[in-house]
């Protein structure tokens, strides 16, 4: 939860930004153009708009220099040092700093003043909430001022989040170029907006290197990336150097393959949540397409075909993690052996895309090995360097053999049918360290109601013991826990053995 604080501007840092804020003013104001961008909260500006000042710009209207100083510091300052980059002459906002996160949030559908807003100049992220930026699409393009470059050179952010917003697209090239100036800001995100093309052209920024590395968008609306390479041209420089796109929960069908080619130095790429099919897959990571990717998430969308996966994935010799999970690769299907996985594959997968068997060759080299919520009953494998093994909820009715998983640090095949545990195999595992195997169908015969336990204390980190082990059979023991029925089970044969020793002695005195 957010806790918000309030704050009184007397410090050197507030000090500094508020001269900066008044010197930027003042340079605008006697830099009048005819572009109405630079007749910012002036008589003419609002007039043109049709716009009545608000209580706040009638104040720095009629303020002398002292008084806008003192104005800008207690009111929408925030709202413009983030936008004036933007040209948006008449942005009101409402912000919050909250401390304990050093996040700024800022919402453009409040008119509230907001006092002391200039402590969210502390701020490490900067979240802009909820407007439609539309109105202001032809103020695009002027050149910024070296005062408002000082100020955003000086700022600590490090994160811009922009959140419920309509954003014309002809704004990005403006606030990429703001992106440019700040040294520490390496992440932005676009989260639940919608783009709009206004026009045909060409988005350049100009020639500050941007230090973003991570650009994220969240279930976003725009056109379709096709035809779209052109538009991109002046942002090569930048989206060569970009290490991480996440691109979720959007409807994108496919990414073209020229623009692909852009992402010359990306490592990770998130589509999870869309619409990719098989052939879009192979269309889009065509040849040159994202040359050094390491990292790969195609979770929950619509692919079918393990072949087209692994035909698509095969040339990126560089990939390492592969998240293929919540597709809905058809049950009981038998994939070609041809395909040869990347050799630098170490983490793979799987899970909950209905698999019942797996009867096809695997990465030979894969460390994490992912299988959980599927409909496997039985499982052979044969990977040395795997680590990690996750066969949860699945319909399992043994265990699978570890012969062949001799470096194994992690089994979990817990909610499954398994009904008795292969302790000598287990124990010869030198290096498992956790064991998650609760929720089973346990035999609770005495015998091995003990071999469990003495497996629980050899294995010291047996995920979840006792609570999770229950036992299903014999009928008498169903639904108790497996430590509670071996320890009752001496005491149930108690009477057996005392008539047993009876008959022995009686037997005895018979015979001499």
């Amino acid at each position: 939860m957010h806790t918000q604080k309030t704050f009184h501007l007397q410090t050197p840092v507030k000090q500094y930004f508020c001269n900066h804020i008044l010197l930027y003013w003042k340079f605008r104001k006697r830099h009048v153009k005819k572009k109405g961008a630079n007749l910012l909260f002036s008589q003419n500006a609002l007039e043109a708009e049709g716009t009545r000042p608000t209580l706040g710009q009638e104040r720095i209207l009629k303020a002398g220099a002292g008084g806008r100083l003192g104005i800008m510091c207690r009111t929408q300052a925030f709202v413009s040092l983030l936008l004036l980059g933007l040209r948006l002459p008449a942005a009101k906002g409402n912000c919050g700093f909250f401390e304990s996160e050093k996040l700024c949030i800022c919402s453009l559908l409040e008119e509230s003043e907001m006092q002391d807003i200039l402590e969210c100049l502390q701020a490490t992220t900067y979240e802009l909430r909820g407007g439609n930026l539309e109105q202001f699409a032809i103020f695009s393009g002027e050149m910024l001022s070296p005062y408002f470059i000082d100020i955003l050179k000086a700022l600590p952010v490090t994160k811009l989040i922009f959140t419920d917003l309509i954003i014309p697209e002809v704004l990005l090239p403006g606030a990429l170029e703001i992106a440019s100036h700040p040294p520490l800001l390496s992440e932005i995100e676009f989260v639940n907006c919608t783009f709009l093309r206004t026009a045909s052209r060409h988005y350049t920024v100009r020639p500050s290197p941007l230090q973003v590395s991570s650009l994220r968008f969240h279930k976003v609306t725009a056109e379709s990336l096709a035809d779209r390479r052109n538009d991109l041209t002046g942002l090569t420089r930048w989206l060569e150097t970009l290490e991480k796109l996440t691109l979720t929960e959007s409807q994108v069908t496919s990414i073209p393959c020229k623009i692909g080619q852009l992402f010359t130095g990306l490592h990770f790429l998130d589509v999870s949540g869309n619409r990719f099919q098989d052939q879009s897959v192979r269309s889009s990571f065509c040849q040159g397409a994202f040359p050094e990717l390491q990292e790969l998430k195609l979770h929950h969308n619509r692919l079918t075909s393990y072949d087209a996966v692994c035909e698509t994935v095969a040339p990126h010799n560089m990939l390492t993690h592969l998240d293929l999970s919540q597709n809905d690769f058809p049950p009981g299907f038998s994939p070609s052996s041809e395909c040869a996985w990347p050799q630098s594959l170490r983490f793979l997968n799987l899970s909950s895309t209905g698999l019942e068997h797996l009867e096809w060759s695997l990465p030979p080299n894969l460390e994490t090995f992912d299988l959980s919520s599927n409909s496997i009953m039985t499982l052979d494998l044969s990977l040395p360097a795997l680590k990690e093994l996750y066969l949860s909820n699945n319909s399992l009715q043994a265990v699978p053999s570890v012969e062949h998983l001799p470096h194994l640090e992690v089994l979990s095949v817990d909610r499954n049918q398994i009904s008795h545990l292969p302790s000598q195999s287990l124990l010869q595992l030198k290096h498992l360290q956790i064991l998650k195997a609760g929720h089973n169908l346990y035999n609770c015969s005495c015998s091995y109601s003990w071999e469990l336990q003495d497996l629980a204390r050899k294995l010291s980190l047996l995920a979840n013991w006792p609570q999770d082990y229950m036992c299903q059979s014999p009928p008498h023991s169903r639904d108790s826990l497996v430590t509670l029925q071996c320890n009752q089970a001496p005491t149930s044969h108690g009477p057996m053995v005392i008539l047993l020793s009876s008959l022995h002695l009686a037997l005895c005195l018979l015979l001499i």
